[in-house]
């Protein structure tokens, strides 16, 4: 049996650590089979060796975001858990970030995980960047996120926002309403974003300005996008051609973001997707960076994450591919 103490200093991080009812702790406990208990500001483990020092380095991660103001909650326990099990904890201190920008609720957007972080930080090292992954991680909200950032200090004068109208195609006419109506439904996430990072009044402000810009992927052509944040969402079902045709309307001080899941084709015919083609076209250019996003990016509910465990290991069973 072994034992361990962890002096926390801060008592009101012990009680963050410990959470309402011991919630947060009594899910450490579990997860390694260890006892804590809570003296002042001293934590002590009792356990196996080894159970010992995972859950020591988990506590003592969990207390280092504590610490930079993090809240902590299931989610963050068991991404903290993940990079435990890959010895990567060390890499905690990587997850600083003052934050991107506040939405009109007051919530502070920021990275919640590393890959998030490195996402992040390619955006504001890079021209165009491909941010590929499976649902939940954040590749759009994120990336919106940058854009309102960018906006609002006056790096650009305007946000577009695109993605392919339907899944096979943009085929439009079936729906009722004008083109404004046909394609709302297509675009709702990417609205969605927007009234949660400025506000419905201000959004529809900068809409009628022509400083925000949602549209279907067909009205970029022809165009060439100058002093503009430029997001291409739901990339995967783009067409070689139509990747190409986007890309090139970058113009002077404007910045891509692309985002896609390449698990979730439907392109018609088994068509090749856009995205997967300009993944391999583009990756040794420099100014575009490709980041991957995995599973334990994803920041929606843990079942979430566990649907795509479980999606991938039947792929993988079954011997295909996902791209």
């Amino acid at each position: 049996m072994a034992e361990k103490i962890i002096n926390v200093e801060r008592m009101d991080a012990v009680l963050s650590l410990f959470g309402n009812y011991d919630e947060n702790i009594n899910l450490i406990q579990r997860e390694y089979n260890v006892v804590i208990l809570g003296r002042g500001e001293d934590i002590k483990i009792t356990g196996d060796e080894e159970a010992v020092y995972k859950a020591s380095e988990a506590i003592k991660s969990l207390i280092a975001l504590i610490n930079k103001g993090e809240q902590i909650n299931e989610q963050v326990i068991r991404y903290v858990f993940s990079l435990v099990r890959e010895d990567k904890q060390y890499e905690i201190k990587n997850m600083s970030d003052g934050g991107i920008c506040v939405t009109m609720s007051g919530k502070v957007v920021k990275p919640k995980t590393l890959g998030q972080k490195r996402y992040i930080d390619s955006i504001r090292k890079n021209t165009i960047v491909l941010g590929v992954g499976p649902a939940g991680t954040g590749k759009t909200y994120l990336a919106v996120a940058m854009a309102v950032k960018a906006f609002k200090a006056h790096e650009v004068e305007k946000i577009i926002l695109t993605r392919p109208a339907v899944e096979a195609g943009e085929k439009l006419g079936f729906l009722p309403g004008d083109l404004q109506n046909k394609v709302d439904p297509y675009l709702r996430p990417l609205y969605d974003a927007l009234f949660e990072m400025l506000g419905p009044e201000s959004f529809a402000r900068q809409q009628e300005r022509g400083c925000i810009e949602v549209a279907p992927l067909a009205y970029m052509r022809g165009r060439t996008l100058d002093d503009a944040f430029i997001i291409l969402d739901e990339a995967q079902n783009t067409t070689h051609e139509q990747m190409k045709m986007f890309l090139t309307r970058l113009g002077f001080n404007s910045k891509i973001v692309i985002t896609g899941d390449i698990t979730q084709i439907d392109l018609p015919d088994h068509r090749k997707s856009g995205l997967v083609q300009a993944m391999n076209i583009l990756k040794d250019i420099d100014g575009i960076a490709i980041n991957r996003f995995s599973e334990k990016d994803v920041v929606r509910h843990k079942l979430v994450q566990d649907i795509i465990m479980a999606y991938e290991k039947n792929n993988r069973r079954n011997g295909k591919s996902n791209g």
